[in-house]
């Protein structure tokens, strides 16, 4: 994802204050140990998340509390027209257990 230069602040802010609702519908989209980093010289947001079955966060757009935040945050992120997030897909290319 991709944070706005200038937004930094903000973004912590808001996410400092993330609504119950939308953090109980990640719960139970079976999302868990999910966490965001920041790399301050490109502005990219990495997020990594743990989840049971096919469901990302990213996959809950037909959500109205997601629909929501993504109204909420599309002002300091890259977002799409349906003002989700910008997303790059990775891979992985070690693993180590």
């Amino acid at each position: 994802m991709f944070l706005k230069p200038g937004c930094e602040e903000e973004y912590e802010r808001r996410h400092a204050a993330l609504w119950p609702e939308l953090k109980q519908g990640i719960k139970e989209a079976g999302v868990g140990n999910y966490s965001i980093f920041w790399d301050r010289e490109t502005n990219i947001l990495f997020a990594y998340q743990e989840i049971e079955g096919e469901q990302s966060s990213q996959d809950m757009g037909a959500d109205e509390t997601t629909k929501r935040w993504w109204d909420y945050m599309k002002d300091i992120m890259e977002t799409n027209p349906d003002n989700s997030p910008v997303t790059i897909p990775i891979q992985e290319v070690f693993h180590l257990d």
